[in-house]
Order: C-alpha cells, then structure tokens, then sequence
C-alpha cells in the first residue's frame, strides 16, 4: 500500500445509495465510529459526528485526520439538549448511533457512567429524532453482549432474551428494550424513522488502542517487546473484523432508506461458527503473524471480574433476509490488524492505509456476492 494520503481514493467507488446523502454518526471518534465516518465519506455521503473527544490517544479518528472530512462537533449523549441541537443543525436522514460506553471491565469501575451513556444516551438519540423530525431511518449499535449469557454452546438469536452479568453486558440489554419500545410506542408509523438494532461480535481491527481489550493490549506488548498478560486464555468469543460489522450496518440502512420497514428490527452481524475461537488461539495467531519482536504471552492470576467464557452468535436471519455473510476469514483478519499496525509504524498515513483495506474489503464482497450469482443461475 502506499503512504501517500488520498493514493487509494479513487478505488474506493462511491454509491449511489449515500452520495449527498446526510448522515449523523454519534460515536464518531471511536474505533468503530472511524471506520464508518471514513467509509461513509468516500462513498459520498455528508457525515456530522457528535461525540466526546476521542477516547484514546493515539486514536484512529486523530490518525486519519477524519476531522477534516467530516463535520466535527464534540459533545455528550448524556446531554438530551446537545443530542437535540447537533440533529437540528445537521438534518439527517439517518442516525448511526454508535456512541457508548465499550468496555466490560471498566463499567465495573463506573457503573453509573456506564447506564448513563449506553442507556439513558440511547434515549436521548432517539427522543431527540422524534422531537427534531425529518430521520428517515435509524441503526443503533448495541453488542453480542446484549443476550442473557447462559454459557451454552448454542448461538443467541435475535429474538433470545436479553440479560447480562456485568453493567456492561446489563446496559446493552437495557438499550435494546430502549429501542424496541421505541420502535413499538413512536416509530411505527409510516412517516416514521425506520429503527433498527445491530449487534455484532468481538470487533477487531487496525487502528484500535483502547485499554483492556485483548488485540490492542497485544499489539502495545508486541511493539513495546514485552510479554502481553493474558486473562482467560479458553474464553470463547465471536472474533470479527470492524468492516464486517460496518457492511452488515450499511446493508440494513440501505434496506431502511429504500422503504423497507420489514428491516426496521433487531440484527446478529457475527463470524462463520468456526471463527468463534478462544483468547489463546487470537493470541498465538496474532503472536505468530507479528513476527520479530512478539514474545510470548504470560498468565495475568490477578483478581479479575466475571467476564462471560462462552458466546456465540446466530446469524441465519441476516443471511437469509440480506444475503449477508462474512468475507474475511479470522486468520485473514489477524493478517489485516498486523500489516495496518506494521504499515503506520513504519510511517505510512493512517488514512491511506485504512481506506486502501475498506476498498480491498469491498472488493472481496464484490467477488462473493459475484459468485453467489452464478451459483443460483
């Protein structure tokens, strides 16, 4: 790839779908929210973000200077009014919200914040699109981790109960009832905003340094030459890349704002079953893939809190419904983390990098969807 920023715009192909089209993203400075504020952009859409700054430093949103592409307002889901006056002046057409609290250690350490923004922010997104008017359609993000964790090894559906163990998990159940009364009290009219939720797997990806989350704490380890400390090496979780996640949003929005109110319901966007693997094997891969310089993993005993060993995603109904199905295998999406990591500390512009894999990203979901052409012809 090369280091020279805007060398791959133009294999990045706009669609039709978004060009000109006005899109609010809340969550905007973090990892995920990065990722599509810049796929969202190349594909010709008008994209305002309102969020708090950027969660981490270094920070992709800062690396990519998505700043200067996108319209960048700073502010709080937890504040009803700034929610309500970002939405007046952008006039969306539709709201991702992505904005939240991520992390299941640290709503341990802040459970209030932790409701507050997964929660009560979801309340105030969609209140404030009720008040404003004029949203055509809206994705809230939730997570795998919404599902009351029973530790079985059958997959969650959609329609299986929400739960969970931590304030974390707890809160993302919380935001899919937000969303569901929602949907059921306000936005089920016509002329309402089509609302759907999505909830993907473990989201891995280049670019991502957030704190006690296992593929960035492998690469500060690796890059530093340390031995990264691994807690629950036999933990079982729905690894996925960031992209496969984004596409599968972008698909039920695109559904969403052509009249489809059948999509206007919940979502799993998760990994092929075989890509669900233990905490140690994405450590040994990841190790293996880095090369020089990555040691081997050390046994964290510290006191930890409870965190789920076993979860699994059911996506039949997004393959059946959409056609969606995963593009990357897990070992292909390792191979992305590292060479995103290798390029940019080498020197080459984050920006470049990170567009150069959406646009090879969707150039394998052109080839499948291609061969799942021919195969029903």
């Amino acid at each position: 790839m090369a280091d020279r920023p805007g060398a791959v715009e133009a294999l990045v192909m706009p669609s039709e779908t978004w060009r000109g089209r006005r899109v609010l993203v809340t969550g905007h400075t973090g990892f995920k929210g990065s990722w599509l504020s810049l796929w969202l952009h190349q594909m010709g859409a008008e994209v305002t973000g309102f969020a708090l700054p950027a969660p981490t430093d270094p920070s992709l949103f800062e690396a990519a200077r998505i700043a200067d592409l996108i319209r960048h307002v700073e502010g709080d889901v937890r504040d009803l009014a700034a929610v309500e006056a970002a939405m007046v002046e952008a006039k969306p057409e539709i709201i991702f919200h992505l904005a939240a609290q991520p992390l299941v250690r640290l709503s341990y350490a802040e459970p209030v914040e932790t409701y507050a923004t997964n929660v009560m922010g979801t309340v105030h997104v969609l209140e404030a699109a009720r008040r404003v008017g004029g949203v055509a359609a809206m994705v809230c993000v939730t997570s795998d981790k919404c599902y009351e964790n029973r530790e079985w090894v059958w997959p969650y559906r959609e329609g299986d109960p929400m739960g969970g163990h931590d304030p974390y998990s707890s809160s993302k159940g919380c935001a899919e009832l937000v969303v569901a009364a929602y949907r059921s009290s306000f936005f089920n009219a016509d002329d309402a905003p089509a609302l759907a939720s999505v909830r993907a797997g473990n989201v891995i990806g280049g670019g991502d340094w957030a704190l006690d989350r296992l593929v960035p704490d492998l690469v500060r380890a690796f890059q530093q030459g340390v031995s990264p400390m691994i807690r629950s090496p036999q933990a079982v979780r729905p690894w996925q890349h960031v992209l496969e996640a984004l596409g599968g949003y972008l698909q039920i929005a695109e559904r969403l704002l052509g009249g489809e109110r059948r999509f206007a319901d919940a979502w799993n966007f998760g990994p092929a079953d075989d890509d669900a693997r233990p905490v140690g094997w994405i450590v040994d891969r990841m190790r293996r893939a880095w090369g020089d310089g990555a040691l081997e993993s050390a046994a964290d005993d510290g006191p930890a809190p409870h965190e789920a060993g076993l979860l699994r995603l059911d996506c039949s109904k997004a393959r059946a419904a959409l056609g969606w199905r995963p593009s990357l295998r897990l070992e292909d999406t390792i191979d992305w983390i590292v060479q995103w990591h290798r390029q940019v500390d080498e020197g080459a512009d984050a920006r470049t990098v990170t567009l150069a894999q959406i646009a090879e990203y969707r150039r394998r979901v052109g080839m499948a969807g291609q061969s799942m052409e021919l195969s029903a012809a």
